[in-house]
């Protein structure tokens, strides 16, 4: 097997070429896809690098919680020959744009495609789910094959060349998840308990065997008020819980009272590292690809809580 950094970089490469299309192309214009967030962008350039232009709205560190669409944003939506976006409300205050555009163009929600028993229920009257499905793998990877096989159908003449990307980019996903649970099995199961800004890792505990406590709710729209910083001081303290992590696309100054309330109770924690989230990293580095991002922070956890 190869080394997963060996894997990230590879993809990384083929990541950024997906901009640049085939002079073969049979059409006139370049199909342009745009996806919402950067990581349903990540599974739109690995799939349609050979024929299409890629963008997506939401760059580094963005919530698409909170994210509302600019002018820019809805011309480049409305120009766009395919839309994808991830689903389950994640981009709520977009969901009315996007359900007009449905009517006009082909729109791919990636949790469209997945099994929905496996989907976490938050609230079943209210039809809220968790909708960070990215963090579990085998999830996500039916999400891919969903997108892959919409597109096939709008673009039948790129067919064999988007099953040959998306077969590449499903091994990669399974390489280096193989490789996660490597590096999480050498962290004792009694430590595995992760503590978050907000409720957005679930599935990444269920899929890593790690009990999991977000600060904030599933969507950062509900805000943590002082009892769910007591209650979350008094989790750590009677867990003896070491480190909490940070997250890239949410504010650190509620998590910090935990800590700061922790420490006055004369329990010392540690910020374990900043985790990615809602969002990839930054362009033109590992975490700025999803599978980047998914070994940066099994890695981050288990360094954190060693």
């Amino acid at each position: 097997m190869k080394h997963p950094l060996l894997i990230i970089a590879c993809i990384t490469i083929f990541s950024f070429g997906c901009n640049s299309t085939s002079s073969d192309s049979p059409g006139n214009e370049t199909p342009l896809v745009v996806a919402t967030t950067s990581i349903v962008a990540d599974i739109a350039k690995n799939i349609c690098s050979d024929f299409a232009e890629v963008k997506s709205l939401m760059g580094p560190g963005v919530d698409p919680h909170l994210y509302k669409a600019s002018h820019g944003d809805i011309e480049l939506l409305t120009n766009a020959d395919v839309v994808i976006y991830n689903g389950l409300h994640l981009e709520g205050k977009m969901s009315e744009i996007l359900e007009k555009l449905k009517s006009s163009k082909t729109v791919i929600a990636v949790s469209d495609g997945v099994d929905h028993t496996s989907i976490r229920t938050i609230n079943e009257e209210a039809d809220v789910h968790d909708p960070h499905i990215w963090f579990d793998v085998s999830i996500w990877s039916e999400g891919v094959k969903h997108v892959s096989e919409s597109v096939q159908t709008k673009y039948p003449e790129y067919k064999d060349q988007i099953e040959k990307n998306t077969n590449t980019y499903l091994r990669a996903i399974d390489s280096v998840n193989q490789e996660c649970t490597k590096l999480v099995a050498s962290l004792a199961v009694e430590k595995r308990i992760l503590i978050t800004s907000h409720d957005a890792f679930e599935y990444f505990g269920r899929s890593y065997n790690f009990k999991v406590r977000g600060l904030q709710g599933i969507s950062t729209l509900s805000e943590s008020g002082l009892k769910d910083v007591t209650d979350m001081v008094n989790f750590i303290i009677d867990n003896k819980i070491k480190a909490v992590f940070v997250e890239n696309s949410v504010p650190q100054k509620a998590l910090r009272s935990v800590i700061n309330g922790c420490k006055a109770k004369g329990h010392e924690v540690t910020v374990g590292g900043e985790l990615f989230s809602d969002a990839l990293g930054a362009d033109r580095t590992p975490e700025g690809t999803y599978l980047g991002m998914l070994y940066f922070n099994v890695e981050t956890v288990i360094n954190g809580l060693n």
